[in-house]
């Protein structure tokens, strides 16, 4: 499923060829890890404690996006006030480990000062073999913690260490992190709307 494969003769033409790989892609999520995803994430929610999520470059904007989305969104018109910390957030934090440590260690270093039993790390990286989120992953295993992790291409490492794993069939960056994004949606979406009402989930926009 390579795409781009071929030079396209118009932009409609790509247009067409991008949306019907973008269609293969989100299909090629497994439905039931999706389910035991947001199991999880109920769980963590609901006992009051922390996800943290990491990602490098458009994988870092959608932890910081989900961070927002699922932090704000699900605690409107829901019981729920969910605990969720993007690990690419902090700039200042992120340059001084990356400086006087190791850009490798940008997100394991802040786990180990904030992550406690019973929280739950969500990766996010399209070649799955990104070191700073592995050492993440792999520290986050090492203490029990469960791990969520969205990856693309072959899944790489994070796959492989992850209690869960989303993985998009897909070797372009560019739709694998529309679908990374998409599933970020769709699981806060999911959870918050089963804290409402029927009537206020009429009302409301999602």
């Amino acid at each position: 499923m390579t795409f781009p494969d071929q030079k396209y003769g118009s932009p409609k033409k790509y247009v067409d060829a991008y949306f019907k790989y973008h269609s293969k892609a989100v299909s090629s999520v497994d439905g039931e890890n999706l389910a035991n995803a947001i199991v999880i994430l109920q769980n963590l929610y609901e006992s009051d404690g922390t996800l943290y999520v990491c990602g490098n470059g458009g994988s870092a904007s959608i932890a910081n996006h989900l961070a927002c989305d699922h932090g704000k969104l699900l605690a409107s018109d829901t019981d729920l006030l969910p605990r969720v910390q993007s690990l690419a957030a902090n700039m200042e934090v992120i340059t001084a480990i990356a400086n006087d440590i190791s850009y490798d260690e940008v997100f394991v270093h802040q786990l180990r000062l904030l992550a406690e039993k019973g929280d739950v790390l969500m990766t996010i990286s399209s070649s799955g073999n990104s070191e700073n989120v592995v050492r993440a992953a792999t520290w986050a295993k090492n203490k029990g913690l469960k791990i969520i992790a969205l990856t693309g291409f072959n899944g790489g490492r994070t796959a492989k260490l992850a209690t869960v794993n989303l993985h998009v069939d897909g070797d372009n960056y560019g739709i694998i992190e529309d679908v990374h994004q998409s599933l970020m949606h769709l699981m806060g979406q999911y959870m918050r709307h089963t804290r409402m009402s029927e009537d206020l989930i009429k009302d409301r926009r999602f």
